[in-house]
């Protein structure tokens, strides 16, 4: 399927190959390889909660947050 043919699909259908893709690829995940960078994100973000410099939001109230700053 081309470019042009996924950009006549309706949003469902869409939505429909997306989630059909990415269980295809989360089935596979242990020949993926996260990069080295994200391991290192990870190691800092963990020291930054641990020493008290990040807050830590529930899902909802974070989503809600980036909703107002992007009005």
């Amino acid at each position: 399927m081309s470019i042009a043919e996924l950009r006549k699909l309706s949003r469902d259908e869409k939505l429909k190959i997306i989630e059909t893709l990415w269980s295809d690829l989360a089935g596979d995940e242990e020949s993926f390889e996260s990069p080295a960078w994200h391991a290192e994100e990870l190691r800092k973000t963990e020291a930054d909660l641990a020493a008290g410099r990040v807050e830590v939001l529930d899902w909802e109230d974070a989503k809600k947050e980036l909703r107002k700053r992007f009005e």
